[in-house]
């Protein structure tokens, strides 16, 4: 065999050990996003955003495997060995923990859109106050909320843990990043865990506030029209997802987006002024 080939059967060789399961779990990447995971579920349980051994966290790990937390354990007390490693079907691949039935709702996120690199489900009080009508609270009465989210959806109630709660969100997914779950809680999905994480913060903070405004018993200021197409028009700039979007020609299910760097500096802007509100 000529040298050419025989580079090219090294290479594929090694790009076959790269894929592999386990070789995938032991990687840097793998050990980064296990702390990523760890970090974010103290932060739902700082936060009180779960409760005794409720909520889980999951992150794409290339393009056929998933990290996620296991079934029975505090998102406080979780450790690097506790975080399990799946396919898309489901099926345990690494990890000595029993991984969560609720896996099933990641999973069908992930398949269903292929933007959605991490996933995080808990039940946040206020956010799930409104889970539990049915409802939402408002559109138009912080720019922050507007950028980040905007339209939610409310999906109908299934049994937890069940391949039907699992679907219930498919209608939604495609257009909207943060999905309350009737009678159980919300799940959102972005391009990192953080990001993610910081979803369930901005939805449960904005129903917070929104409940404390009509204590007041005064009318809500809205934002008006064209000035929610302004935030239209700079979330399609960031690539996320609104339903309304096509009002300016945008596509409702998002896009890349352009300068992740700012991105993030936006954010965290925003999300410490909203929590300066509540």
């Amino acid at each position: 065999m000529d040298q050419a080939g025989t580079t090219a059967e090294t290479m594929q060789v090694r790009h076959v050990e790269r894929e592999s399961p386990l070789e995938l779990f032991n990687s840097a990447e793998a050990n980064a996003l296990r702390a990523e995971i760890i970090r974010t579920g103290r932060k739902l349980w700082d936060r009180q955003y779960v409760d005794g051994n409720g909520g889980n966290i999951s992150v794409r790990l290339g393009a056929e495997f998933v990290l996620c937390t296991p079934t029975m354990l505090s998102k406080a007390d979780l450790e690097t060995a506790d975080i399990c490693l799946s396919d898309l079907s489901g099926k345990i691949l690494a990890g000595d923990r029993t991984l969560t039935s609720e896996l099933l709702l990641h999973l069908e996120i992930y398949k269903a859109n292929p933007r959605a690199k991490a996933v995080v489900h808990c039940h946040p009080p206020y956010a799930t106050a409104f889970a539990m009508t049915g409802t939402l609270p408002p559109l138009g009465l912080i720019p922050e909320y507007e950028v980040f989210i905007g339209p939610a959806a409310v999906a109908p109630y299934e049994t937890p843990g069940t391949q039907a709660f699992a679907e219930t969100i498919l209608p939604f997914v495609q257009e909207h990043n943060t999905i309350l779950l009737k009678n159980h809680g919300v799940v959102c999905w972005s391009d990192t865990v953080t990001h993610a994480e910081w979803l369930c913060e901005i939805m449960d903070t904005y129903c917070k506030t929104y409940l404390i405004a009509k204590q007041i018993g005064e009318p809500l200021g809205v934002i008006p029209d064209d000035k929610i197409d302004d935030i239209l028009r700079r979330k399609q700039w960031m690539g996320l997802p609104d339903a309304r979007m096509a009002r300016i020609g945008g596509d409702p299910r998002g896009g890349d987006a352009k300068n992740t760097a700012e991105i993030v500096e936006l954010v965290k802007r925003e999300t410490g002024r909203m929590k300066g509100r509540s």
